[in-house]
């Protein structure tokens, strides 16, 4: 009997231990923070952080930037989210984004941010999250912090396997979550699951240039639910693997019936091998209908675009493009070594961590070393794989990054600590406790071919004890840890937003380098932008009333504007004239129902007012910008809708100016 089918009966110690855990706070734990430790985490006023990390929002639905070592929260990228800070998913802009077959979708739960890479290193271009419940990837603009294109992934039931990133981006891998039918008879009773479900696995290819995405193909796979992954690199490049459980193709109370084998499974995929049938011509055309909405930075505005078809590669026809190892049941994380020699897996509920070899992986292929198969994918011998064990780490091994020195670190939700052993011997050689447990772990380039190391940051689950109380909930939490030396130090907690599935960091150089200060004004081409005060005018189409504005420190103009009637639908397109860094300028005006705007240097964006009422209405500034910035604003009188008030506009010396605007 192989160990790892051993510590699967453990269950019942797990179940007991996860309480403890839990529900326990260590003896002395607000000593463990101590010698040096606030001066390693202190940045001076007027230094910067030396490492950018990104955390995923969770059900929040955006993105999370922090700086370390301080943990100080820099900025909340809006993603998948409507968020009413900047109108995001409000503005006349930004409403495409959200865009999905479903309909206008204005939330996601985003778990896994993955960094471009150059030659397996991150290369600070851009940023991608998966949107796990609107089967979504998006694309950040590292350049810009900003959301810039939007991706619904189909024939997917749930896209928490992703993004992952291949060694030099020429693929975003997503895989699905719940394994759905798929096909032209997707009504199928739900017991029929085994002979109906299918996975999908979507390899996005990613222009290197702009970043746009578009579906390459998809590997249609067998029915079960599938996890983290990583990507080959080095020895390893060109193949993708992933962690996959409910083995057991149960579709009902999976705690139990997900739980009946010994094993599950990680699934090597050949990616070089699917592209070559896909020029073979052995891909099909599958109907699929999904969102494509990009945001041009030109015109400062997004559009959708529906695709209708991607194209498939059946594995049950094309066997050798994937493969099963047997890993202990229910693992999360499948992570490859900074060489891509090693494969490290292992189950949530296990007290081993299996480490393969993709050398002994890629000769047991070519030998036909399988033990069987499992809907017609060729099952590897588990021994025929193993480069071996990591001998008794702890309870619930997670997820596994390495360092630079030989070292990966594994997080353990049971026992809630991260444990520090060495690749080459698979020893054991530190474990500190985290306050609790832990889910992923974070380490600076912890993917990449040359990790940065230095620092590991826990994301941690629970967080009673740690700060004030605030409810019935808890703040968010993550805890820095310093990892230059043989032993592993707290250094820190902070808070975060949402649910901090995962992380991503690294040096801050490699953002820093290609940061975007303002958009040129004269490179503006969105259709109402007013490049100067000399543009500015209000125009009345029917009941549409058109405002083109503009923002300077310290005035709007118009500031003055009559005419506008009860009912009238009016868009004030606002372009903020600065052309100087950190000097956006909000807009809001009284009684709009969906948000201010935030307009960012050069930048043009809209927003939608209905007044449902007679009378005065102020619009004012919302971003401090000046000295006199309680000053910067004016307002907008609602007549009746049988009024005969001319529609008049100005600032100044002509405001109202008597002149009428009309279309």
């Amino acid at each position: 009997m192989t160990p790892f089918i051993k510590h699967s009966k453990l269950m019942l110690a797990v179940a007991v231990a996860t309480a403890a855990f839990t529900g326990c706070k260590p003896k002395k734990a607000e000593t463990v923070i101590s010698g040096d430790a606030a001066q390693k985490v202190y940045v001076a006023p007027g230094k910067l952080d030396e490492v950018y990390l990104f955390a995923s929002g969770g059900f929040s639905g955006q993105v999370a930037a922090y700086g370390i070592p301080s943990g100080r929260l820099l900025k909340v990228i809006p993603v998948f989210s409507q968020n009413p800070e900047n109108g995001w998913g409000y503005t006349e802009e930004t409403k495409a984004m959200l865009n999905t077959s479903h309909g206008f979708i204005p939330w996601d739960d985003a778990h896994h941010p993955q960094l471009s890479k150059t030659d397996g290193m991150d290369d600070g271009r851009w940023l991608f999250i998966n949107g796990n419940n609107t089967p979504r990837i998006a694309r950040i603009n590292l350049a810009t912090f900003k959301t810039e294109e939007i991706l619904e992934v189909p024939n997917s039931g749930g896209n928490h396997s992703s993004p992952y990133c291949t060694e030099n981006t020429e693929y975003v891998v997503a895989g699905t979550r719940f394994s759905v039918p798929i096909g032209n008879n997707t009504d199928v009773p739900i017991t029929s699951y085994k002979e109906n479900f299918r996975g999908a696995l979507s390899f996005i290819n990613v222009d290197q240039k702009e970043g746009n995405m578009n579906i390459a193909f998809q590997l249609l796979v067998p029915g079960v639910d599938y996890d983290l992954a990583r990507s080959g690199k080095g020895v390893s490049h060109g193949w993708m693997f992933f962690s996959c459980y409910n083995s057991e193709q149960a579709h009902t109370l999976l705690e139990v019936n997900a739980s009946q084998r010994d094993k599950d499974f990680i699934m090597a995929v050949n990616w070089k091998k699917a592209e070559e049938y896909v020029k073979q011509g052995k891909g099909k055309k599958m109907p699929a209908t999904y969102y494509h909405n990009k945001y041009d930075e030109k015109t400062h505005s997004a559009k959708s675009t529906v695709e209708k078809e991607v194209l498939t590669l059946d594995t049950r026809e094309l066997k050798d493009i994937v493969y099963f190892i047997p890993c202990p049941k229910s693992p999360h994380g499948a992570d490859v070594s900074p060489d891509g020699e090693n494969i490290v897996a292992s189950g949530k509920l296990a007290a081993v961590i299996p480490v393969f070899s993709f050398k002994k992986l890629t000769d047991a292929i070519a030998k036909k070393t399988f033990d069987g198969e499992f809907d017609n994918v060729s099952v590897v011998k588990y021994e025929a794989a193993l480069a071996g064990e990591v001998q008794k780490p702890g309870l619930g091994p997670l997820h596994t990054e390495f360092d630079d020195k030989g070292y990966a670190y594994t997080s353990m939700f049971v026992s809630s600590e991260i444990v520090k052993w060495k690749v080459d011997t698979r020893e054991v050689v530190d474990r500190v406790p985290t306050y609790y447990s832990i889910g992923h772990l974070c380490v600076v380039g912890g993917d990449n071919k040359k990790p940065y190391g230095k620092y590991v940051i826990a994301l941690n689950k629970i967080t009673k004890d740690r700060y004030l109380p605030t409810g019935p909930e808890l703040t968010q939490s993550a805890q820095l840890f310093d990892i230059s030396g043989e032993k592993m130090n707290l250094l820190l907690d902070f808070p975060t937003i949402g649910e901090p599935h995962y992380a991503q960091a690294c040096p801050a150089e490699v953002i820093m380098k290609n940061q975007k200060k303002i958009f040129e004004l004269s490179k503006n081409e969105h259709p109402y932008a007013a490049k100067n005060e000399q543009e500015t005018k209000v125009v009345r189409n029917g009941k549409r009333v058109d405002v083109w504005m503009t923002a300077i420190r310290s005035h709007l103009a118009p500031d003055n504007i009559e005419g506008i009637k009860q009912g009238d639908e009016v868009y004030f397109h606002v372009t903020n004239l600065e052309q100087d860094w950190d000097v956006p300028h909000g807009f809001a005006i009284k009684g709009a129902e969906n948000t201010e705007l935030l307009i960012m240097p050069g930048e043009t964006q809209t927003i939608k007012w209905t007044p449902k009422s007679t009378g005065v209405f102020p619009f004012y500034c919302t971003d401090f910008c000046s000295a006199l910035h309680q000053e910067m604003q004016g307002y907008a009188r609602v007549s009746a809708a049988n009024s005969t008030v001319a529609l008049k506009y100005g600032v100044g010396d002509t405001a109202p100016k008597d002149q009428v605007a009309q279309k």
